[in-house]
């Protein structure tokens, strides 16, 4: 395995509940490559995963891109995304990769994609993402549960 920022940083619950996994990586060129569980529970009546799951597995590929690109110094708010959805997704292992087109001193550029197990392409997606210092973050969560008295 590939050691990146990624193993300093404990999995926020919705990366947990998609079944996410860092498969690969290349922080120099700011490429992940990330898997998920796409369980049967994600599915909407006609028996595929629901668009918005496969929205945040984009989301959830695309963000960390940019936190390996960085060494973990920044985290990413995203501004917009723009999903295409080019096949249904089957419940089964989905597997995501980004790669950030440009890294500027607020704003991140970033293309993801949606594969399924035989590679066949399941989305695109392109995200305009603020950047926000991972100190900045860290310090707020210590106020946060300093007020909450944890």
């Amino acid at each position: 395995m590939i050691a990146t920022a990624l193993d300093r940083l404990t999995a926020p619950p919705s990366s947990k509940l998609l079944g996410w996994y860092l498969l690969d990586a290349r922080a120099d060129e700011g490429w992940v490559r990330i898997g998920f569980d796409g369980k049967p529970a994600f599915c909407n009546p006609s028996g595929f995963i629901q668009g918005g799951i496969l929205s945040a597995m984009l989301d959830d590929t695309m963000g960390p891109a940019v936190f390996v690109m960085t060494d973990g110094k920044l985290y990413t708010a995203t501004i917009t995304m723009t999903v295409n959805f080019l096949a249904p997704a089957k419940p089964g292992p989905i597997i995501g990769e980004a790669n950030v087109t440009q890294l500027g001193k607020t704003v991140a550029f970033v293309e993801g994609r949606l594969l399924a197990e035989d590679g066949s392409m399941l989305a695109t997606a392109t995200t305009c993402a603020r950047l926000v210092e991972r100190a900045k973050v860290v310090r707020r969560e210590r106020l946060e549960l300093a007020s909450a008295g944890v």
